[in-house]
């Protein structure tokens, strides 16, 4: 019995070591209930900033699609007949298309001459270190543009050049030029060196390397500052209000329009004002990855 039960044993021990051990179930650790509140925390405030930039923006939609009448009865707030009197009455009665090219065209020139004159500049400033021009380009980056209104206005009416496109133009690059040159400086500061002296090793001049090397690497610097100066460009009021004439009156400024003594048409200020948001919203869309590139380029590199 003794040699059986022996023998039983060496049978048991040799079929469980045959077989494949079965590993062991992990058991994960408990987060911390710090962790937890945290990321419960960091939904909840992300859904509240959420709501507070789209709030506003959905109120705007909504109440482009109401009555006058509709949108003062708060019963209607969300349950309501829409109607497109109020776009009609933008688009077609108050012809908004010629307001519409007026911003486009403006913002679009304003950004292009800025580009062109201030990419050179940021260029030598950061490659020479010219501290004295960067100085002047930060001053009249931080100086209000409203500070200087009342003399542009006294210049330019006594150059007879009040209400043309022109003086918006120039009013609009004294913004978007700084912007440009302050942005790109960073921008050229984060590209190696190497990159250039290597190119002028190899029989370029140092304006040849920087067209052929430098620029096409700063194509994402150069989205964000065109972006940003003809977004800002765009919706500037306070230039065209002053300096515009019947002709050459931007989309912010014929915004101003529903705005009576006695009363405001809510409606069609809400159309008119959806009808300028909706291509800056589009174009951030779409170039949100440039606009981010760009603007953290000097952050991460180099």
């Amino acid at each position: 019995m003794t040699v059986l039960n022996k023998n039983t044993e060496n049978t048991k021990t040799q079929t469980s070591a045959g077989q494949p051990r079965q590993p062991l179930p992990v058991r994960r650790p408990k987060k911390p209930l710090g962790t937890r509140a945290y990321k419960v925390f960091r939904v909840a405030a992300l859904i509240a900033v959420v709501l507070f930039l789209v709030a506003p923006l959905f109120w705007m939609l909504l109440a482009s699609l109401k009555t006058n009448v509709d949108i003062y009865d708060t019963a209607k707030s969300f349950i309501f007949s829409p109607t497109f009197e109020n776009y009609a009455n933008v688009l077609q009665r108050n012809n908004y298309f010629v307001f519409i090219f007026n911003s486009f065209w403006v913002a679009f020139v304003s950004t292009a001459l800025s580009l062109v004159l201030g990419v050179p500049a940021a260029y030598a400033m950061s490659r020479f270190t010219m501290h004295r021009s960067a100085l002047v380009v930060l001053m009249a980056r931080v100086i209000p543009g409203v500070s200087l209104l009342v003399p542009w206005y006294y210049v330019f009416s006594n150059l007879k050049m009040v209400g043309g496109f022109e003086v918006l133009i120039l009013s609009h690059m004294f913004v978007a030029l700084p912007l440009i040159v302050y942005i790109m400086m960073s921008y050229f500061d984060s590209l190696p060196l190497e990159l250039e002296e290597s190119a002028q090793v190899d029989g370029l001049t140092p304006i040849g390397a920087f067209q052929r090397i430098t620029l096409p690497l700063s194509v994402a610097g150069m989205a964000t500052a065109g972006i940003l100066s003809f977004i800002f460009s765009w919706n500037n009021f306070m230039f065209a209000l002053v300096l515009s004439g019947s002709k050459t009156k931007t989309l912010p400024v014929a915004i101003f329009d529903f705005v009576s003594y006695a009363s405001i048409d809510w409606g069609g200020l809400m159309a008119a004002a959806t009808v300028v948001t909706i291509p800056i919203m589009i174009i951030a869309l779409f170039t949100q990855k440039y606009i981010v590139s760009g603007m953290t380029a000097g952050a991460t590199k180099g």
